[in-house]
């Protein structure tokens, strides 16, 4: 799924990425706003995981979807 795919489901989506990833804050989510980038640094903030992994992990979560 591409991004603007993404951006224009992403209301839809908010809530599967909070139980995926639990420590993300809604105020993170609203931020994001279906920008990966901005969302696997996130990601990498909260898990403390390398950028390269946190981006992995943001891509593998796109093709599920």
């Amino acid at each position: 799924m591409n991004e603007d795919r993404i951006q224009g489901k992403w209301k839809q989506l908010k809530g599967s990425i909070q139980e995926k990833w639990g420590k993300l804050t809604n105020d993170d989510l609203d931020v994001a706003e279906g920008n990966a980038k901005y969302l696997a640094g996130k990601i990498q903030e909260r898990y403390g995981m390398a950028k390269d992994e946190a981006e992995k992990a943001v891509n593998e979560y796109e093709r599920t979807i």
